[in-house]
């Protein structure tokens, strides 16, 4: 049977990452070194260090029994004197329910009472929470305003969700620029998000003209982080000499730790290099196996490609069977060399019984994407009248058509079918064929 060439599809990633997750852990000062035992006696006494001192050590469990009660007693008794690390730590635990009654007002209190004595974990916190409208209305103002109080203090996650609103356009007007400085200082921190999108900004030229040689160092800096959308996009770079020469060794490289994450883009890309033998040794059974892993997660081309390794016995037996479920996977896609195979296995009855009606489906679908094949085809079964009435006028529009892409034969079966038509018929049919487009319904004669 007719088989296409595999397709190739590697498509840049451009999805940016939002972290919307509180602060997990509970600022803390340096220790004193002091037991529980010897804290007790000045936390009652009313010392505020001491009482957020044994707070931390309930909440932590060192030298006491865990207990969150206990930790939120002693934090609140060390709040209520305004402890700024108290306070934070109290409202983390009202925001998380960790001891007390989840309670996203007290929360909010109480960090903003961190925050205004400076505390870069509160300011972060309650900028989150108005950035998200938890406890209180969505307010993009104030998540801005908290946001760069943390962000001018270090605050790395502050600093990267002040770089996204500059990003976004979310409270102020999109700026790239700005949103560029607040990646870059977040991802010298290490923020794997902020080194993503920095490479991508870099990558896009966006705030910035392109510069590849940037892009790849921060893409390697969050891939080695494992950020899998970033070792997919280091991989193209590899594949396609983009900033760094071809090197088709560490694109696979790169392809495959992205691939084991679930990355479907990079599995198919892993499973093309096993394919043909592109940094790696050629092997069939690869292949098959990150198609299939790819093609499990909807992507057309893989579902494509192993459609044609059971159709053909490449990596496993030929079935036929299994060839035309990812065949019709990729088709229902839209994907036309998918149609064109799908419309043969039925027009012939390949791993189905002969359906012409299905034959017609396919071959349409795929014709009106241009495929000259399909055309070609379609024509043949219009000038027959297979599964479908004889009609002269759509065998002469289908056969002018894929003869203007130079297949062989379509002239002479276009001419042989002028002969068959009256010239009003003829008429019609070359006016419908030059005013068809591409990726439009075919016409009705």
């Amino acid at each position: 049977m007719k088989i296409t060439s595999l397709f190739v599809a590697a498509l840049l990633s451009s999805a940016l990452s939002l972290t919307a997750v509180h602060a997990a852990e509970h600022a803390k000062n340096p220790t004193s070194g002091a037991t529980a035992a010897q804290l007790l006696p000045k936390a009652e006494a009313g010392n505020a260090g001491a009482q957020r001192e044994l707070a931390d050590r309930y909440y932590d469990g060192e030298g006491v029994e865990k207990s969150f009660t206990e930790a939120a007693k002693w934090y609140a008794r060390a709040a209520e004197q305004g402890d700024a690390v108290a306070q934070f730590a109290l409202g983390y635990m009202f925001d998380e329910g960790e001891g007390v009654e989840l309670d996203d007002t007290r929360a909010i209190a109480l960090y903003t009472q961190a925050a205004e004595q400076n505390h870069a974990g509160a300011q972060y916190n309650l900028a989150l929470m108005y950035d998200v409208g938890e406890g209180v209305a969505v307010d993009d103002l104030k998540a801005i305003d908290w946001y760069w109080r943390a962000a001018e203090q270090g605050h790395a996650d502050a600093q990267f969700n002040l770089a996204l609103m500059y990003d976004e356009g979310e409270g102020v007007p999109v700026n790239d620029e700005k949103a560029l400085q607040w990646y870059h200082r977040a991802a010298e921190q290490g923020h794997a998000d902020a080194q993503f999108n920095l490479a991508l900004m870099y990558d896009m030229g966006e705030g910035t003209p392109v510069d590849d040689l940037e892009a790849v160092r921060w893409y390697t800096a969050a891939a080695e982080q494992g950020d899998a959308t970033a070792q997919y996009n280091l991989a193209l770079m590899y594949d396609e000499g983009e900033g760094v020469p071809v090197n088709d060794q560490l694109a696979a490289q790169w392809y495959r730790r992205s691939a084991e994450q679930g990355d479907k883009d990079a599995q198919y890309n892993l499973a093309l290099m096993y394919d043909e033998g592109e940094g790696v040794a050629r092997d069939d059974a690869e292949a098959l196996n990150w198609y299939a892993f790819a093609a499990e997660q909807g992507h057309a081309a893989a579902q494509y490609n192993l459609a044609l390794m059971y159709d053909e016995g490449e990596g496993t037996e030929e079935d036929n069977q299994s060839a035309i479920k990812w065949y019709v996977a990729a088709a229902e896609q839209g994907h036309k060399d998918a149609q064109y195979n799908l419309a043969i296995m039925f027009d012939e009855g390949e791993g189905t019984r002969e359906d012409n009606q299905s034959a017609i489906r396919w071959y349409s679908a795929a014709a009106q994407q241009g495929e000259p094949s399909a055309m070609f085809n379609l024509g043949i079964m219009y000038m027959n009248g297979e599964g479908v009435g004889k009609n002269p006028r759509m065998a002469y529009l289908l056969f002018s058509l894929c003869a203007a892409q130079g297949l062989p034969d379509a002239r002479e079966a276009r001419d042989l079918m002028s002969k068959r038509l009256s010239q009003k018929e003829l008429a019609e049919a070359q006016r419908a064929a030059a005013q068809w487009q591409l990726n439009t319904p075919l016409p009705a004669l």
